[in-house]
């Protein structure tokens, strides 16, 4: 799974990773990143390094004045 985003202005950013239950299974982008393009992938694995189970995971990405929530 690939997500891109755009930051117009510089701002703390955080995307994560949850399964249907809502329980963070990984953090792909957290902290303060500058104005830009970002692409961020997901191999399917958890915080530890495992593959994950098969099934419907969501992701949430937070910025500055905007968030969204997808299924992955």
């Amino acid at each position: 799974m690939q997500v891109s985003y755009v930051l117009p202005a510089a701002g703390n950013v955080s995307l994560r990773v949850y399964d249907v239950m809502g329980r963070t299974v990984r953090t792909l982008a957290n902290g303060h990143q500058k104005a830009g393009s970002y692409s961020v992938s997901w191999d399917s694995k958890d915080s530890r390094g495992r593959q994950v189970a098969r099934g419907v995971y969501f992701y949430r990405l937070d910025t500055p004045g905007f968030r969204a929530v997808k299924k992955a």
